[in-house]
């Protein structure tokens, strides 16, 4: 017991994590000391089921031996060298290889980075410079959506728009402007999918005009957002519309798939349920499986092509990227989707999924449920008719995710959006866990608050 107590006033001491609530850390300090498949255990030897797959990472679960044998593999060969210069490393090359094979259209050519942030900074310094070094030096604006997440770096965090992530670290990087977001359960303009014209993507017209596209580089936009706003997939037509819009005005089109590519959606490539092609195609969490760090931008031929010039070369880079050992782990990622038909286990999974989320609509404090494949959401409100929100300061979902967890389930809350992400492995016996502790924490919750 004293070395538990030690370790956790530790942690609190000497570790600052990552979008840290002091609140929740103060309430308690939740310390792993093992995986396997969809579960972890915690430093009491308790068991989770994880839900969220270790923030949308770990999508063929934990402890898969066949990638620790082959990061040891590599480790003894070569564990580091960056792609630098005029370097390369064999295994950097097949993953390079094999994404060109994988991926949608002519997307083939593949820049590595460390995670999603720096896949999208990168992806917006590279669409920035192919219409500097063009002569279309005015072409500097980036057009991204009101309520998207796209990362932490600078440029990235001007993307977002998402105002609590961005509002301390004003001013943001200039040339960065909002469009209305395909939230079509918090329609901007108070519509309805059914006969709502796509104002969103009339909107995205009517942002591109009013900047004048000769000053526009790119729009960049998560096909379908994240968990901060619970898998709101876009209307029918937006995206292939989107894709038209960019090409009529000759701007660069980046996709953000860090939190919903990689077999999550029941495609490979979130892009895929739309047969839509971008420019950039931004990936990471999930690409590794969780196992170590690294992303990627996927461009096109096309595009690279520029930078393959003298004086036309593209100074932007990162110390590890491209990390050999780290490829390693990526090709046996897609080796295990590949091989245990992960992708299609997702389209099936989740279907289930659905059907019995889908169950909670008996109670009226479930406004909305939503999502595709293994990603869902679950909002709740005050009246589902009229939308109203439930009261902030009750935090009913921190509340349920608290009961979640003394259940034995780790649930991820963004307010009162109740998220579900888990891995690609999950089995229905699982689901039917997951969905009984939810519903068990919803009633619980309804008496609780006296609803």
């Amino acid at each position: 017991m004293e070395e538990k107590e030690k370790l956790i006033e530790s942690a609190k001491k000497y570790v600052w994590t990552s979008l840290s609530e002091y609140a929740d850390i103060e309430k308690e300090v939740k310390i792993f000391v093992k995986g396997e498949g969809c579960y972890l255990t915690d430093i009491n030897g308790k068991e989770y089921l994880d839900t969220f797959a270790s923030l949308l990472t770990t999508i063929c679960g934990h402890h898969r031996l066949e990638i620790a044998r082959a990061v040891q593999e590599q480790m003894e060969k070569l564990e580091f060298f960056p792609s630098y210069h005029d370097c390369y490393t064999v295994p950097v090359i097949k993953l390079a290889e094999k994404l060109a094979e994988i991926a949608p259209g002519d997307l083939s050519v593949s820049f590595f980075v460390n995670d999603g942030s720096e896949a999208n900074e990168s992806a917006i310094k590279m669409a920035k410079q192919y219409f500097w070094q063009k002569g279309e030096k005015n072409r500097y604006k980036i057009i991204s959506r009101r309520n998207s997440y796209h990362g932490a770096t600078y440029g990235a965090l001007s993307a977002t728009g998402l105002p609590d992530f961005v509002e301390p670290f004003h001013p943001l990087v200039p040339g960065f402007v909002k469009a209305m977001s395909t939230f079509c359960y918090h329609c901007e303009l108070g519509l309805e999918p059914s006969s709502c014209n796509l104002a969103c993507l009339k909107n995205m017209e009517q942002t591109i005009l009013g900047e004048k596209p000769g000053t526009v580089a790119a729009v960049i936009v998560d096909p379908i957002p994240g968990s901060n706003t619970g898998y709101p997939v876009p209307p029918d037509g937006y995206i292939p519309g989107l894709r038209a819009l960019c090409d009529k005005y000759g701007i660069l089109l980046i996709f953000d798939e860090v939190q919903v590519g990689f077999g999550k959606t029941g495609k490979m490539f979130a892009c895929e349920n739309w047969n839509v092609v971008p420019d950039f195609l931004c990936l990471a969490k999930g690409f590794t499986g969780g196992y170590l760090p690294m992303g990627v931008v996927i461009v096109k031929e096309g595009i690279a092509n520029e930078f393959r010039k003298p004086g036309k070369d593209f100074h932007h880079g990162f110390t590890f990227s491209g990390n050999p050992t780290i490829a390693c782990v990526v090709l046996k990622v897609i080796e295990i989707i590949k091989k245990e038909n992960l992708v299609q286990k997702a389209v099936e999974t989740g279907k289930y999924l659905e059907e019995n989320l889908r169950i909670l609509y008996e109670y009226p404090v479930v406004g909305d449920i939503r999502g595709i494949g293994m990603l869902w959401a679950v909002e709740l409100v005050e009246d589902r008719k009229t939308k109203k929100p439930l009261d902030s300061k009750l935090k009913v979902g921190t509340w349920i995710r608290d009961y979640c967890w003394k259940k034995g389930m780790i649930l991820r809350n963004n307010a009162e959006i109740l998220v579900i992400a888990p891995a690609l492995i999950m089995t229905r016996e699982q689901v039917d866990f997951m969905i009984d502790i939810i519903d068990e924490a919803i009633r619980e919750a309804i008496k609780h608050f006296k609803f």
